[in-house]
């Protein structure tokens, strides 16, 4: 955990919210693939490696009330909080390892669109896999969307596992159905494209 905090950690320490190749000004595809899993404001939403994101602050605005946020850094979760200020105080913060971390409760919609395709080891997956699974009831879905297969191979300077819904279904197993799957352009701020693919997942046992 201290090599991947520490360089999430520097990224955040040193470059602004909309210097990175992340950032988006509105998360529309999260936002939407979480409200159509989840349209009752009182779930329990995660957001694995939300990091410095906004979807927190929409997700605030449309009346969710039950929220979380776990990243690596903790440089990024202090820049999403000052961004929200006061309303900051509704939000559960969690400065963790997704491969290492006991959840100490359940939630209804895991989110991530930034975390799971750094785990180019297999262990990493198979150890964060079992974090989901305590984290996330039957029933509960799952969004997670990482660079698609023509996407990019590195991100900030490290390299990345590329999937598809397909792939992301052969790590999670058989407990977990495809619900949906969508593909997305995403634009960085200095206007070049990345390919993502976002995958929905509901757990059936």
């Amino acid at each position: 955990m201290c090599d991947r905090s520490s360089h999430w950690d520097k990224v955040y320490a040193t470059k602004g919210e909309a210097e990175v190749s992340w950032f988006q000004d509105s998360p529309a595809t999260s936002l939407a693939m979480i409200m159509a899993a989840a349209p009752d404001r009182g779930v329990a939403i995660i957001d694995i490696g939300g990091g410095a994101s906004r979807l927190v602050d929409d997700l605030l605005r449309d009346g969710y009330r039950d929220l979380t946020v776990l990243d690596l850094s903790a440089n990024a979760l202090d820049a999403a909080k000052t961004r929200l200020g006061q309303a900051s105080s509704a939000v559960d913060w969690i400065v963790a390892d997704a491969t290492i971390w006991r959840p100490a409760r359940t939630y209804d919609v895991w989110h991530d669109r930034a975390a799971f395709h750094f785990l180019t080891d297999s262990h990493d997956r198979d150890a964060y896999v079992e974090r989901l699974r305590s984290a996330i009831a039957p029933g509960g879905q799952i969004i997670i969307a990482t660079f698609a297969p023509d996407g990019p191979e590195k991100c900030s300077g490290l390299p990345v596992q590329r999937h598809d819904s397909t792939s992301l279904a052969a790590v999670l197993g058989p407990d977990f159905e495809l619900v949906e799957t969508r593909g997305e352009t995403h634009h960085t701020p200095w206007s070049s494209t990345q390919a993502f693919q976002f995958s929905r997942f509901r757990r059936q046992k």
